[in-house]
């Protein structure tokens, strides 16, 4: 918890001094990310959507993902965390998003996507964009909890590089 609020903080800061916002789509946290950032007391200057898409449904109408990227490759894949993050861009406005998809457990892994699998997908300015996974170990709430920290801790890098760039 404490991490997750430094790292939150952290990324607010540089946010607000580049003057950039930044937008979530979660499936597998369920607005964990979210609310990690509007911890932040003057969050609402840089982050203004939080969409959880926990169904295939959700995410198709609210983010605009592909059916034929669900049925090919799964909801837990590069190619949904790449549309999801693009997705809520798109509705937010946001110059950042982050997106998110896996298995939390403690069931409902297979030997291809295990428990513990997350894709995470982010969108940045000018069409930018990345995606990768982590495999994490522990209970659901463990799972999940290491995804919201890996999340801010990869938006607060990217952020930082950028900086370091300009």
């Amino acid at each position: 918890m404490q991490e997750s609020l430094e790292l939150a903080r952290r990324l607010g800061e540089r946010l607000l001094a580049a003057g950039e916002s930044v937008a979530a789509a979660e499936s597998c946290t369920g607005g964990m990310i979210a609310a990690a950032l509007t911890d932040i007391a003057g969050s609402s200057a840089w982050f203004g959507y939080g969409v959880v898409t926990y169904s295939n449904e959700a995410k198709q109408r609210l983010l605009k993902v592909e059916d034929g990227a669900l049925r090919e490759h799964g909801a837990v894949s590069e190619a949904v965390v790449r549309q999801m993050a693009a997705g809520a861009q798109s509705l937010s406005g946001a110059d950042w998003s982050v997106a998110v998809s896996g298995v939390a457990g403690p069931g409902g892994g297979t030997a291809a996507k295990p428990v513990g699998l997350v894709w995470f997908g982010i969108a940045g300015p000018d069409g930018w964009g990345e995606a990768f996974s982590c495999r994490f170990d522990g209970d659901r709430a463990q799972v999940r909890a290491q995804t919201v920290i890996r999340a801010l801790q990869r938006l607060d890098e990217l952020l930082a590089a950028r900086s370091r760039a300009a």
